[in-house]
């Protein structure tokens, strides 16, 4: 059987193996990252628009809808989407470790063949994740303005910012997100790259990215650290900074798998 398959005992499938690895590692992976990108910066900057035009359509409806308040909430709850996103950066990333050149059809091939169902499982994960954290904040909003909302034209930084509610809203509303955040990672951050590298279920590969969380919880939240202030600074540009931030993001999270997953 291929080195990349899982291999059977009992008939039931072995669990990956988790490394442990230290902070140099997500230098390394991140310098990795960096030189994938430089390689093919096309492919990267497909993907980055990919994200970036979603992020401006959430960014025009909010306003269009004149719900300016839902913005950061759309924003930050739109990232947990983007390990979905960056699945074809991490097949480019394994073509470059092989020595080989990607082109789109074959890294469009490899997608639909090489995950397929699981992947589109795990992407259903994230999207209904993303739906949650639409709906605590809706919720939040209710307990603390009321049933009906904030009012129509309601300025975004006098209503949070300079009434009791508002401060009370932010904080427990950040206090929920973190802890979303967190577990959404926890879930995601191997998973992907796993689907699409090994022939197992998306079960199985949430189950070994939290192992690999669990395993390393001060280099791996350190890295989601880094990861949700270089996409919150990558946002402010009206999410223009997404063209570089997601394709660097998603090569690196291939080489950090790599790592962490024997």
């Amino acid at each position: 059987m291929a080195e990349n398959k899982q291999t059977v005992t009992s008939g039931r499938p072995q669990e990956p193996v988790i490394r442990h690895i230290g902070f140099n590692d997500l230098v390394d992976a991140l310098a990795a990252g960096l030189r994938d990108f430089q390689a093919y910066p096309t492919f990267g900057l497909f993907f980055g628009a990919i994200y970036t035009a979603g992020g401006l359509v959430i960014l025009g409806c909010a306003l269009l809808w004149d719900l300016i308040y839902l913005v950061y909430p759309l924003a930050a709850g739109f990232a947990l989407i983007g390990p979905f996103v960056a699945v074809g950066l991490y097949e480019v990333s394994r073509f470059r470790e092989r020595g080989e050149k990607p082109s789109w059809r074959a890294v469009f091939s490899a997608i639909l063949t090489q995950g397929g169902k699981e992947i589109s499982w795990m992407a259903f994960v994230t999207v209904f994740i993303f739906i949650i954290w639409m709906y605590q904040v809706r919720l939040l909003i209710a307990l603390f303005f009321g049933l009906h909302g904030l009012p129509a034209g309601s300025s975004f930084p006098g209503v949070f910012f300079s009434t009791p509610e508002g401060l009370a809203f932010l904080a427990v509303g950040h206090v929920i997100g973190a802890v979303l955040a967190t577990v959404t990672f926890s879930i995601t951050v191997v998973s992907f790259p796993l689907l699409l590298d090994r022939e197992v279920d998306f079960i199985t590969a949430m189950i070994t990215s939290f192992r690999s969380v669990v395993s390393n919880p001060v280099p791996m939240l350190g890295w989601a650290l880094c990861v949700a202030v270089l996409l919150f600074i990558a946002a402010l540009p009206m999410f223009l900074g997404m063209l570089v931030v997601l394709p660097v993001l998603g090569y690196t999270t291939w080489h950090l798998y790599r790592k962490l997953v024997a």
